[in-house]
């Protein structure tokens, strides 16, 4: 997963959606109040995903009135929430398909549209949140994984005491020396096992 977290220096890359021309300035004209962005305003939502993808922004700011679901699943899609923290405005008939943009992975859903003054602080939680679910995300990902090795490595031990008549502690330390000999790790050794016994099995 590419990292997008801000610069830790250099400028923060900001895309704007936004299809009101004067809506766009009025923000582009906001964030660059006391800040140093990198801003890009794109106006159409056709080749939305290409064209956030192309400019890799760090964050995305999403001002949209009245989305129906259908439209707010297309704009959280292609602005890559779980790439990147995706902020999202909308009026306030929009609120509930707060849910449904949370769920997708928005890192910032606001109801009531886009305040000026607002932008800076709502900017910031969105990229907080969005890295605070990212190292979640990566947990989750290394604690399956450690599980699925664990699992791997018990099959491989298994057999080893069944075919060799070992205790679990002798047959973990075969899989060890076996894995020191090969230059390997111990569940790299174990899938070989596991996967050798399917195919003679």
């Amino acid at each position: 997963m590419p990292d997008r977290s801000p610069p830790a220096s250099g400028r923060l890359s900001i895309v704007v959606v936004e299809k009101d021309r004067d809506r766009a300035i009025q923000i582009v004209d906001a964030l660059s109040a006391g800040n140093d962005y990198d801003i890009a305003v794109i106006g159409s939502e056709t080749g939305l995903a290409r064209q956030i993808a192309q400019r890799a922004p760090d964050i995305v700011l999403i001002d949209i009135d009245n989305p129906s679901r259908d439209t707010l699943e297309e704009l959280t899609l292609a602005s890559g929430p779980l790439e990147r923290p995706v902020a999202m405005f909308v009026s306030g008939a929009a609120g509930g398909l707060a849910k449904q943009a949370i769920e997708a992975g928005v890192s910032a859903y606001v109801v009531d549209g886009l305040q000026p003054e607002r932008l800076k602080p709502v900017l910031d939680a969105a990229i907080a949140r969005f890295q605070m679910f990212r190292r979640m995300r990566t947990e989750l990902a290394e604690t399956r994984k450690a599980l699925e090795e664990r699992k791997v490595i018990d099959r491989a031990k298994g057999m080893l005491m069944k075919a060799r008549g070992l205790g679990e502690e002798e047959a973990y330390a075969l899989l060890r020396k076996a894995a020191m000999d090969q230059g390997k790790k111990v569940v790299e050794v174990a899938e070989a096992l596991v996967t050798a016994a399917r195919l003679l099995g």
